[in-house]
This record gives C-alpha cells, structure tokens and sequence, in this order.
C-alpha cells in the first residue's frame, strides 16, 4: 500500500491502475477527467461536485443524499420533481423554509412535536444501541450533540456574538477545523438524559430569541465571534435560524432512518 500525503500530483495521469479500495481525504479531483472507469461501491461523503458533467453512464443503482440545486439526468431537471415529492411525502416540510418571524415560531414548534415523536421511538430502545452507529453515520446521542453544536455555533456564536459557547459535549461536523477550545470528543457515552438537559438548554436559548423577534430583526447584519463562518460574508439573523431549522429538520430524518433500523 501507498500512501499520498501533502503531495501535489496535480496533472497526473492513470492508466490501467488499480484504485480498489483507496482513500481520499481532504483532496482536491477539480477539473479531473474520468473515462472507462469503474466506480462500483464508491461511496462519498461530504463532496463538493459542482459543475459535474457524467456522459455515456450506465446507472444500474444511484442513491444521492444532499442538497440538490440543479440536477439533470437525461435532460430532465429532477431537482424541482425531488423538492415536490419530498413536500408531498412531509407535508411539514414547506414550513421549514420560513421568510417571517411568525414563520420561525411555527417551524421550531413543528420540529419540537417531531422531535418528540422520535424520542419517543428512542427511548423504547437499549440505551446502548443509542451509541450504536448505521452505515458508519453518527449514533442517535451524537446526532444530538451535534445538534447542540449547530445551536451553539449559529445561534448563540453568530446571533448573540459569544466567543466561546461551547458544551463540552457538542459534537462538531466530522471534517470542521480543529481550533483550540473548541470540544471535539467524538468518542464520549454521554447518557440521553444528559444530551437532552443541554438540548433543552439551547433550545430555550432559541424561544428566547424568537419571543421578542419581529421581520425586521431578521434582516439583522451578524458576524461570527467563534472561529467558525469568520468567512462568511452577508449574514442575517434570518440566515442563521435557516441553517438551523434546515441541521434540525434534515438530522430527525437520518435519526428516524436509523432508529428504524435499530428497532428491527
């Protein structure tokens, strides 16, 4: 085996080789050309594939789990088809993509219900399979404590400009920066009740917040005071709730997903 690291192998060509098996970290393939090759049981995770053009595939089985702009396949843009099937299938949904204040407060009371229908579900089950990870995904505690991080980072290090707002038990983003200060214990076995008591904490950060919120504060210019998103230019408070609503919405999917396959 072969290891690439810090190496610049930018122009390279490969030709009758074998890469079964590889792993890519933290790389670059922008501009790469792929002809007569054999991707069969790739998987990627946390990839940018903007302006990807694929000619002359045979597709037998295709699975894609992300945010989906524009997507066509065989000059069909299936994007607006997926957002209307996703709609129908989770009439809750359309709630998630809110442009008012009021708006907001529904959103969060929506995902407050479902949340709470999917604890439910958790709580039937060992405590140890809420550790348990699906396909290599977060575990159902990690799941939460990377909701708490989500929290941490847009609402109270954004919104109200903490430097420091972090748990020890938020769980940042698998590929986030390590910074100094920032907790990264991935491999903790917090017990649910203790996940749910810092939930129940940011959650009443965000209803605090919202109370007193009008359409106007939406449009609130905000700046990071974490090291995350210092880069980030334009941001709106309106903004932040989005990404939060958006970390709330889609990560109750995957737990469901997941605890259903615990359950059986």
């Amino acid at each position: 085996m072969t290891d690439f690291t810090e190496q610049d192998l930018s122009d390279s060509s490969f030709e009758k080789v074998s890469l079964q098996r590889a792993t890519f970290r933290d790389v670059s393939l922008a501009e790469a050309s792929f002809t007569d090759v054999d991707l069969s049981g790739v998987r990627i995770h946390s990839g940018w594939l903007d302006k990807v053009r694929m000619t002359a595939v045979e597709v037998p089985d295709l699975e894609i789990d992300g945010q989906i702009g524009r997507l066509v396949v065989n000059g069909v843009e299936v994007g607006p088809l997926v957002e209307a099937e996703l709609d129908r299938r989770h009439p809750e949904r359309a709630a998630m993509r809110p442009t008012t204040a009021d708006g907001f407060r529904e959103a969060f009371a929506i995902l407050d219900r479902l949340w709470g229908e999917t604890l439910d579900r958790a709580r039937v089950l060992p405590a140890e399979q809420l550790h348990e990870q699906v396909a290599g995904e977060w575990s159902f505690i990690q799941t939460l404590r990377h909701l708490g991080f989500a929290h941490a980072c847009w609402i109270s290090g954004v919104i109200y400009g903490f430097p420091s707002p972090w748990h020890p038990l938020d769980l940042p983003w698998d590929e986030a920066p390590v910074h100094e200060g920032v907790p990264w214990e991935r491999r903790a076995r917090p017990e649910l009740h203790e996940v749910l008591a810092l939930r129940r904490q940011r959650r009443a950060t965000v209803a605090e917040l919202l109370e007193r919120m009008d359409d106007a504060g939406l449009t609130r210019q905000v700046t990071s005071a974490t090291p995350f998103l210092t880069d980030v230019p334009d941001l709106t408070v309106g903004h932040c709730l989005r990404v939060v609503v958006n970390e709330e919405w889609q990560h109750r999917l995957y737990a469901e997903r997941d605890l259903a396959t615990l359950a059986s």
